[in-house]
């Protein structure tokens, strides 16, 4: 398993870049106004990575969990680049024009994140309005769990992998179980150490079961399942 949280060989300059950006969060929430929230995590700290929130539009907390973004850029490790400008849609409804900027200590290690999170849900009212006289129907966008107990993020992930499959987990063959938990493992559930009980719960599997799959998965390419 991945560990967020590991050794670090006494590399403390994560810690600089964190204390020199805590003035830009609150800076930066500021110039936007309440329209605008910014977020810092600290992925060494697990599944409770968020270290500074300014504004209020997800609903974040320091000591809440990152989302399913958040696990994605973890996914990548050191190959997660600037995710700028994205769309997406919160649990309550409402559009989000986003930024995920991965930080890196001085060793290069991508070590947490910055985000930006800006309600622009009337803007985006306002073009299906006219997105529907121009006759062109309104794109959906991608729902995105933002919450502060990390167990709800891997509910999320895992309930979409199930609704993309059509299937109750009882009724998955074991081929397409290791399917499953390979997707899983690409989102980056599996970075986080305390995801394989409550993966292996919704599975209605044991632990030591998911970890044999699990191995499975990362031994064998894709196409061999």
């Amino acid at each position: 398993m991945s560990d967020t949280s590991g050794d670090t060989s006494g590399d403390t300059s994560g810690d600089a870049i964190l204390a020199a950006l805590m003035p830009v969060v609150d800076g930066l929430a500021a110039t936007f106004g309440p329209s605008c929230e910014v977020v810092l995590h600290d992925y060494r700290r697990g599944d409770q990575s968020v270290v500074a929130v300014a504004g209020q539009v997800t609903g974040r907390r320091v000591g809440g969990a990152l989302s399913e973004i958040g696990l994605s850029v973890l996914a990548k490790g050191e190959e997660a680049t600037n995710d700028l400008n994205y769309l997406s849609r919160g649990p309550d409804g409402r559009v989000l024009k986003s930024s995920t900027m991965p930080l890196r200590d001085g060793a290069g290690h991508v070590f947490g994140a910055l985000c930006v999170n800006i309600d622009v849900t009337a803007l985006r009212d306002a073009a299906d309005v006219l997105s529907a006289l121009a006759g062109s129907a309104p794109v959906e966008l991608p729902a995105t769990t933002f919450t502060n107990d990390f167990e709800e993020v891997v509910d999320a992930v895992v309930r979409t992998e199930q609704l993309a499959r059509g299937k109750s987990f009882d009724a998955l063959t074991r081929a397409e179980r290791l399917v499953l938990i390979r997707a899983l493992d690409q989102r980056g559930v599996f970075t986080m150490r305390n995801a394989v009980p409550r993966v292996a719960e919704r599975l209605g599997v044991s632990r030591s079961g998911l970890y044999a799959d699990l191995a499975a998965c990362r031994e064998s390419p894709p196409d061999a399942e």
